[in-house]
């Protein structure tokens, strides 16, 4: 049978054989299209597919063999445990990141009504993971991208997180009030980082990953805004590249925070920042 599961994987496998992923990718994007399982397949190996979905399977091989990333021929990706919203509008969520909102929740006591701002949030993968872990907490959301700001209110009208805010504009520019804590995975790579055009990379939003010549200036920024945000003892927290730890925090001593420190993730990379108002 031409079009039967077993057949299409075995012939998706081979377009994508340059991909060490080959066998996850072409399963993945299977279960995609038929919106099942992996054991699905595994149980229903001669199942045959209906012409259209088959060519849509096609299409989908054809476009990752073109380096298309998996989230965004599916439309979707986990993070902390959500299943969200993408498209090449916001960056991919990475469990690198997961490691800031663990920051943010040791320092959110669990019953805090603390307010709290995400700032550049794209899906808004950071702030409806804080807000299903601290739901007292007022939490606020923003990105200069107006295609951002949809997906992450779809994201959280979709995880009945209707009650976080999600504000359209740059940084700190729509909003108001004082915060306690300010989380941000801002652009951090210097536009001249050959990684750019490699990977994933090449198709998730250029402004999202860097900010310009100086892969710092976004950073600078936002901790040169952060204490007129801040309640007193309010903290700012941010990820940024791993070999960018000590620029980091020599910034957050310039804007005067204190109780300064940078976190590593599980590959041991300097990777969150974060720093108190005095």
């Amino acid at each position: 049978m031409a079009h039967s599961i077993k057949n299409l994987l075995t012939t998706a496998r081979q377009k994508l054989a340059d991909s060490s992923s080959a066998r996850f990718d072409a399963e993945i994007l299977m279960t995609h299209v038929l919106e099942s399982s992996r054991s699905f397949l595994y149980a229903n190996p001669e199942l045959e597919l209906p012409h259209k979905r088959a060519e849509t399977f096609k299409k989908l091989i054809k476009q990752r063999a073109l380096g298309q990333p998996i989230a965004y021929l599916t439309e979707s990706s986990e993070f902390w445990s959500l299943r969200l919203k993408v498209s090449p509008a916001v960056l991919i969520p990475r469990s690198d990141t997961e490691l800031l909102v663990e920051a943010a929740l040791k320092k959110i006591p669990s019953e805090a009504d603390w307010r709290i701002a995400d700032l550049g949030t794209g899906s808004g993968a950071v702030a409806l993971a804080l807000a299903t872990e601290r739901k007292k907490c007022d939490i606020h959301a923003t990105d200069i991208s107006e295609a951002a700001i949809e997906i992450a209110r779809e994201n959280a009208d979709r995880l009945d997180l209707g009650r976080v805010r999600f504000h359209w504009g740059s940084w700190n520019e729509p909003l108001s009030g004082k915060f306690h804590l300010l989380v941000s995975n801002p652009p951090y790579v210097d536009a001249e980082d050959p990684h750019l055009n490699q990977g994933d990379l090449r198709f998730e939003p250029h402004s999202a990953l860097t900010p310009g010549r100086d892969g710092l200036c976004a950073i600078k920024k936002i901790s040169q805004l952060a204490p007129s945000m801040l309640l007193e003892g309010g903290w700012l927290m941010f990820e940024h590249g791993w070999q960018q730890g000590p620029a980091c925090r020599e910034i957050l001593h310039t804007a005067s925070f204190i109780n300064v420190e940078t976190l590593h993730d599980l590959q041991g990379h300097e990777r969150v920042t974060i720093g108190e108002k005095a």
